[in-house]
């Protein structure tokens, strides 16, 4: 079964009403990028408030790296891999960004 992105970035603005996240805004503009591409999700990304909390910064710059690379960009992306790496919180996140920086 597929999952249903374009439904999942209809509701999200919903949750974020009743439990306002910015897990929550990270989750809503990386099921836009799935459904509207990644630049859709950069331009939700920067709308996002910076002062989440430390582990936040490390999803936000992670995603954004993430999408930075699947916009074709990865010259942009490897500074985004970089913050991730510097505070991911396990050594499976570390070692996923570390082959995400040799690829790109």
């Amino acid at each position: 079964m597929a999952t249903n992105f374009a439904r999942i970035a209809t509701l999200d603005p919903h949750l974020s009403q009743v439990a306002p996240s910015p897990i929550v805004d990270l989750n809503r503009a990386i099921a836009v990028a799935l459904h509207d591409g990644p630049n859709a999700g950069l331009a939700l990304l920067d709308t996002l408030d910076l002062d989440a909390q430390p582990g936040e910064y490390q999803l936000l710059h992670a995603t954004r790296a993430d999408l930075l690379r699947r916009a074709g960009r990865r010259a942009d992306a490897l500074p985004h891999y970089r913050r991730a790496l510097e505070s991911a919180p396990s050594d499976p996140e570390r070692r996923f960004l570390q082959r995400r920086l040799a690829r790109s």
